[in-house]
């Protein structure tokens, strides 16, 4: 059970689900405005997506500590999150088997060093360890006799989604929300996954967080999970996080739940995203990413799915080489700026030096401008072949 962020909407939400502004322990990130977005100039420090490395640990610790419940890929364990980037030094290495596969990547201010945010890649969910799911059926009751007929909402313990590829643990330090970071740190995920898509299965999933109260209570797990565990949310929810999932097996109801036997509140929980994981939402279905037929088992927060062949960065990414100039007062001489430019994901093409960052320019038809800076930030040089997508597809605020 791994999660990152939970919207749906339902005729029974109340005003206390509506969104809200994200709160300092939210791990969702916030949506990109156009004013917020950086030259790629000397006088903006740039921030670039790479894989997690040993020395990482520290800053881990410190984000780690900022996830709030619900969170259950990155917790603020020190064992666990260094066996974690053993983890990734080994899927890289290409020691790890297919069901241990999986990537670490922070985001890393250039000028700094900080670590600003963090967010995962899982190559197979559900090999080693079960990927429990709760399936939305519909089961029809009729009777010819009273000609009467009823269709209702079931939840069956599924393991449907064995073998997708899925999307975990993102978050973003609160006082690095603006100037596109959230929307670097989700979807740099992607351009890595359009690299390199052998590593991955032809499905991909994320978890996204569900609806808490303001008392900071799941109204699903009060009706439906505490009943089957008698442990509270918290612990369950850790108990997935370290590995420990064979009591959902063991506990849970093997039989359909029909929703009607649930509270109101619950049934207007069910596929409805926490007010905090709203912007994280709209930037995964800006990439291709809907919600299917799945919900958390704890939460049942909503569950979003893809092709990864259909996702954005698989279709519309155009591999150009670099070429390097330095914008007007900008030290190293100047270029005329780009005429129409727009904010791009650029990445490295390269499996353990990948890197990726936001700037802004105009692709030219074999090439595309990266400022000295950009160029440093990626560890690219003069005619390298780099990876270049739009931030944003078309029409991206309607969605």
């Amino acid at each position: 059970m791994t999660r990152q962020s939970k919207m749906a909407t339902h005729p029974h939400v109340t005003a206390a689900m509506a969104p809200a502004a994200p709160t300092a322990s939210a791990d969702a990130t916030s949506v990109m405005r156009s004013a917020d977005m950086p030259r790629d100039g000397a006088t903006t420090s740039l921030r670039v997506v790479r894989l997690a490395r040993p020395g990482d640990l520290p800053a881990l610790l410190k984000l780690a500590a900022l996830a709030g419940p619900g969170m259950t890929s990155f917790k603020p364990d020190q064992a666990a999150l260094e066996a974690r980037l053993a983890r990734v030094a080994a899927t890289v290495q290409g020691h790890a088997p297919t069901g241990e596969q999986g990537y670490l990547f922070v985001m890393e201010d250039v000028q700094s060093g900080e670590i600003a945010g963090v967010c995962g890649l899982e190559a197979a969910v559900g090999l080693e360890q079960p990927f429990y799911t709760y399936r939305k059926d519909t089961i029809v009751h009729a009777s010819r006799e009273l000609n009467v007929w009823s269709r209702m909402l079931t939840l069956s313990l599924s393991n449907d989604l064995t073998g997708y590829s899925e999307l975990c643990s993102l978050l973003l330090d609160p006082s690095w929300r603006g100037s596109g970071n959230g929307a670097l740190l989700s979807k740099a995920r992607f351009l890595f996954m359009a690299q390199f898509p052998e590593r991955f299965g032809p499905h991909v999933c994320a978890e996204l967080r569900g609806y808490f109260d303001d008392e900071g209570q799941s109204p699903f797990w009060q009706s439906l999970g505490q009943h089957f565990f008698k442990i509270d949310f918290d612990q369950a929810d850790y108990l997935t996080s370290i590995g420990k999932k064979s009591f959902v097996a063991e506990l849970m109801p093997k039989y359909p739940i029909y929703v009607d036997f649930l509270s109101p509140q619950a049934q207007a929980a069910i596929g409805v995203t926490h007010r905090d994981t709203l912007p994280a939402r709209r930037l995964l279905e800006q990439e291709g990413m809907r919600s299917g037929a799945h919900v958390d088992i704890f939460d049942s927060g909503p569950v979003l799915e893809a092709r990864v062949e259909d996702l954005r960065a698989a279709r519309d990414s155009r591999y150009l080489s670099v070429n390097i100039a330095s914008h007007p007062g900008e030290e190293g001489g100047e270029a005329p700026a780009a005429t129409n430019a727009e904010p791009y994901l650029v990445a490295r093409l390269a499996l353990d030096g990948f890197r990726a960052t936001l700037v802004t320019g105009r692709p030219e038809r074999r090439a595309f401008t990266l400022s000295p800076l950009a160029a440093q930030a990626l560890g690219v040089k003069q005619g390298d072949r780099i990876q270049v997508l739009p931030l944003k597809p078309p029409r991206a605020e309607a969605i």
